[in-house]
């Protein structure tokens, strides 16, 4: 049996230790929480546009009982009911440009709920169309949201929809606070972009793999239980709408399809087309950290449909 006075020392012992792993974990905790957060990039395009009134960028779509403008008009709430969701589009087509919004998306069961910020030219050239996709994907409660990202070329051509997806798992949680979503299209490459940092780039290797029709810019929110989550294995629940979607801070800058020639496209970069060490490694953190999905590394897809992976 031991003595008093060992018992003591034990306790003692035990309680400095508890103590310095207690002061040692609020040392460490600011660090891993830094780690969570990308590098800087170093080039912000977001702060080169100002925000647009809604009225004078975009027009209501469909769904308009389904959307609200905010009395000042730069920002609205959409929401999806069993009755419909809702959607709105850029009242000028463009030939390149920056293309950004800020966006805040529900918390809970929001399985089978797209909430989109896209381009597209799919009511132009029904079933031969382009696209660049930033995609909000609605989850169930413990799962994080899927920021899915997409390209699309002349569409479905043959019948066969070729879809160029890259997922993401976000550092933040998009239902916190609105973060800002952007696309650069310009005549060499695609930059998608969350907060300024750069996360996906897709170049222009070939003109069939890349777009170069005139689009618009268009926001949604749309049931799209099918696949969205899961693959189609959650859908959208109707006993939890409706289900809302924020849009803030929207931006536009660049060419609209009937500007002069030398009108020049958004640069990628704040010195060259090419991206600076800064972005490079930014997106490289972001892939390698939020990633979860990339099609040209899908063993089940037919890669001669992906000449560019």
């Amino acid at each position: 049996m031991a003595r008093p006075c060992d018992l003591q020392a034990q306790q003692a012992a035990a309680l400095l230790l508890a103590c310095t792993l207690a002061l040692l974990a609020l040392q460490l905790r600011p660090c891993r929480a830094q780690q969570q957060q990308p590098p800087s990039p170093g080039y912000y395009p977001s702060g080169m546009f100002r925000p647009l009134g809604f009225s004078e960028a975009y027009r209501t779509l469909w769904g308009s009982q389904h959307q609200t403008v905010s009395p000042d008009g730069k920002s609205l709430t959409l929401w999806m009911d069993s009755s419909s969701g809702s959607g709105f589009k850029s009242a000028r087509a463009y030939r390149d440009g920056y293309f950004g919004a800020s966006v805040r998306v529900q918390p809970g069961y929001t399985a089978g709920v797209n909430t989109a910020f896209y381009l597209s030219n799919s009511e132009e050239y029904p079933g031969h169309h382009d696209e660049i996709d930033m995609e909000l994907l609605g989850t169930v409660p413990g799962e994080p949201y899927t920021l899915q990202t997409n390209v699309y070329v002349r569409g479905s051509g043959d019948g066969t929809i070729v879809g160029r997806e890259m997922r993401f798992h976000l550092w933040f949680d998009p239902t916190a606070d609105f973060h800002h979503y952007a696309i650069i299209w310009n005549p060499d490459q695609i930059l998608f972009l969350v907060d300024d940092v750069p996360i996906r780039r897709y170049e222009r290797k070939t003109e069939a793999t890349f777009p170069d029709r005139e689009m618009w810019a268009y926001g949604s929110i749309w049931d799209a239980s099918d696949w969205a989550t899961d693959g189609g294995r959650y859908r959208a629940d109707y006993r939890y709408q409706p289900f809302v979607s924020r849009f803030a801070g929207l931006k536009i800058g660049g060419c609209a399809a009937d500007a002069s020639a030398d009108c020049q496209p958004v640069p990628a970069s704040g010195t060259t087309a090419a991206l600076s060490a800064q972005q490079e490694a930014a997106m490289r953190w972001a892939q390698r950290n939020s990633m979860v999905y990339y099609y040209c590394l899908d063993a089940s897809r037919d890669h001669a449909l992906y000449p560019e992976c």
